[in-house]
Parts: C-alpha cells; structure tokens; sequence
C-alpha cells in the first residue's frame, strides 16, 4: 500500500516544470560551475569576492556562500586569508562522489517504486513527459532544470525524509558536473531513454528494477561527464 504524501513529496512536485526559485547563491553558484567546467576558467584562476559581487550585482554574501559549496564541490580551492582559487577534483575523488551518489538515488529509486501515492505517480508520469517533449525541441536549459525536479520527485516518492537529506546534499555537491554533461553530444535523447527505464519500473512497483535502473543512470551520467571534460 502506498503511503500519503508527505509535505516534502507536495513540495517537489507542486507543478509539472516548477522546480522552485532559486536563491542568489545558487545562481551564481551555477553560472561560476558551468565557466569552471566549460574551461572558461581555467585551474588557478583567482576569483576575488568583490569583483564577482560587483559582476553579479549581488552582495558579498551570496558569493561567499557559492564559493564555499563549490569548494565542497571540489571545483575551488578556498584558503583564508589566500583567496579561492579554480581546481579541480581528482579522478578518484569525483569517483567516489559518484559511487556514493549512484547508492542513495538507486535506494530512493527503490523506496519510490515501493511508497508512491497516487498524486505523485501522475506528477512523475507528466514530467517524464514534458521532458520528452523537451528533449524532442533540443532545450538544454529546461531539460536540465526539469532534470533536478525529476530526481526531487523521485527522493520524495520514497517517503524517507532522512534519505532526502543525505541524498540532497550529496547531489549539491556534483550538480556541477550533472550539469555540465547535458552538454555532450546526444546527452538528452539518453537520459530521457535512462529516465524512461526508471520509470517504468516505479510504475510497476518494482523495487530491485528501479534501483538497478537508477544505478545506471547515475553511473552513465559520470562518464558522459568524464567524456565530456576529456574535450575542455
């Protein structure tokens, strides 16, 4: 039996392409990430807080704290007193993340395909879609926004609210690399073919399916990420 939806569950899917406003932090957290990984920056780039404050038109604030997760990220290196400098994660290190992050999404996947409610079912059944219509149009910025919002509504299906927690936090710290390999070529076509997989066995109840589906999906997303940073 499913269980009833749980404040978190009405709130990541309270609309077919919402996917919430974002703060200041987090968009200037992503427009610093996708220069990193585009190579716009490159390693050992100083970025100074006032200059970015004063490009932004923000205060230091909000750049201080999109310094600070992408550090977390691995992408800068931030020392007092020495400025915050562009890196990059070493191979191992982003293999970890990823081998961690592929266990709490397929373990989401898992308990969504076991404790949906109905509403939720429908919302997920109606974002598959639309981003399939998006990835017919070739809209990289809605596909990929819609992208956080499906596996949102995923983590919520599975009504651990404990799970969530880690699960998010986990996949802040790699949005920058999710992000950036929706730029390799032929990237939206598969992982609506990905999605379409892990969907269907939520649909179906399918615990074991799910999670497996999911596992790959997350550990095909790693290496379209590791393919595309080999062309940067």
């Amino acid at each position: 039996m499913s269980l009833p939806e749980s404040p978190l569950a009405v709130a990541a899917s309270s609309g077919p392409l919402r996917t919430g406003r974002k703060t200041r932090a987090e968009d200037i957290r992503e427009q610093i990430a996708d220069e990193i990984t585009r190579g716009l920056l490159p390693p050992g780039t100083l970025l100074d807080e006032s200059a970015l404050a004063a490009r932004f038109g923000a205060s230091r604030t909000p750049v201080r704290e999109a310094i600070r997760e992408l550090a977390a990220s691995g992408l800068i290196d931030a020392r007092p007193h020495r400025g915050a400098l562009v890196a990059r994660p070493s191979l191992e290190r982003l293999q970890n993340m990823f081998e961690v992050m592929a266990e709490l999404e397929a373990l989401c996947a898992g308990l969504c395909a076991q404790n949906i409610a109905p509403a939720e079912r429908r919302r997920l059944e109606l974002l598959h879609a639309d981003m399939g219509e998006m990835m017919r149009l070739g809209d990289f910025a809605a596909y990929r926004e819609a992208n956080e919002q499906f596996h949102t509504s995923i983590y919520a299906g599975g009504h651990n609210d404990y799970l969530v927690e880690l699960t998010l936090a986990t996949r802040q710290r790699l949005s920058p690399f999710r992000r950036a390999q929706f730029r390799a070529l032929g990237r939206l076509a598969l992982s609506h073919q990905e999605h379409d997989r892990v969907v269907t066995a939520i649909l179906r109840g399918d615990r074991d399916g799910a999670a497996a589906a999911m596992r790959d999906h997350i550990a095909i997303v790693h290496d379209a990420y590791e393919k595309y940073a080999q062309l940067i």
